[in-house]
């Protein structure tokens, strides 16, 4: 009895092995995917397929595999990249480390990039900016007003520090129309993300991420967060999801020895 159990044992920890070998290699990342653990990226209150909600898998591309196309390149019609999209929206989403340090990585939507003309000013691929001095652009990018309708959002007189992404989460209802990086949307304290030491978050460089938002496994992974304390983030509609995933996983075996007794009956009968 010993020996069967610790054979399948070793059966089961082998196919963990071959799988996370096997999106180890598809993905160039490792670990090759990473659990959701907040709401920023939600598309509607109780999640939805194809958007990122807490408690989804995301399988993680390497950086060096893949050319990030930002929101407003995805949005221009003159650019190649028109027409590309990513979990719900236009442009991909990246995971980075906020200024490069080593507390939980960002999930969130590439917008624009500041690339460093060789004259000296910036270039912002996807918009008509060239050489300029500072950056002032207004993405069609639709936000909800104070006082109702929406309006697009702006980046104001931004004059970067480095060449790197501005980024924002697709949730509109949290962080939705307010930039990472404050200081690209007038320096607004109440707005963006600070870092691990309460710096503001400045644009993301290239070495700072470290991965890009592939495919979408949705619910499997808000079984970790019900041992990490952020559960709370989790709808209700993942919760139900992941226990009728579980309760199949279970039956599968179940069924299948069912219905191999009957046609074994069946056979003995005839």
């Amino acid at each position: 009895m010993s020996s069967g159990i610790a054979r399948e044992a070793m059966l089961a920890l082998g196919l963990v092995v071959l799988l996370l070998g096997s999106m180890w290699v598809a993905t160039g990342s490792f670990p090759p995917m990473v659990v959701v653990e907040s709401g920023s990226m939600m598309h509607e209150e109780e999640g939805s397929l194809g958007a990122i909600d807490p408690g989804d898998l995301v399988l993680v591309m390497d950086p060096d595999r893949v050319d990030i196309v930002t929101f407003v390149e995805a949005t221009d019609a003159d650019d190649d990249h028109f027409g590309h999209q990513s979990h719900g929206m236009p442009g991909d989403v990246i995971i980075y480390r906020k200024n490069g340090g080593s507390d939980t990585p960002v999930i969130h939507r590439a917008m624009l990039k500041a690339v460093a003309n060789s004259s000296g000013g910036w270039d912002v691929p996807g918009t008509t900016l060239r050489n300029v001095d500072s950056i002032t652009w207004t993405l069609d990018y639709q936000c909800p007003s104070y006082h109702g309708g929406t309006h697009d959002l702006e980046i104001k007189s931004w004059v970067p520090s480095h060449e790197g992404y501005l980024t924002t989460g697709d949730n509109l209802d949290s962080n939705g129309c307010k930039v990472d990086q404050r200081v690209a949307t007038g320096d607004d304290p109440r707005s963006g993300l600070t870092d691990e030491n309460g710096n503001p978050v400045l644009a993301v460089k290239d070495e700072w991420v470290v991965g890009v938002a592939s495919t979408e496994i949705p619910w499997l992974g808000a079984a970790k967060l019900a041992f990490s304390g952020t559960s709370h983030q989790v709808t209700d509609t993942t919760w139900r999801s992941l226990a009728m995933v579980i309760a199949g996983i279970i039956s599968v075996p179940y069924l299948v020895e069912l219905v191999s007794e009957r046609r074994s009956a069946s056979s003995e009968e005839e």
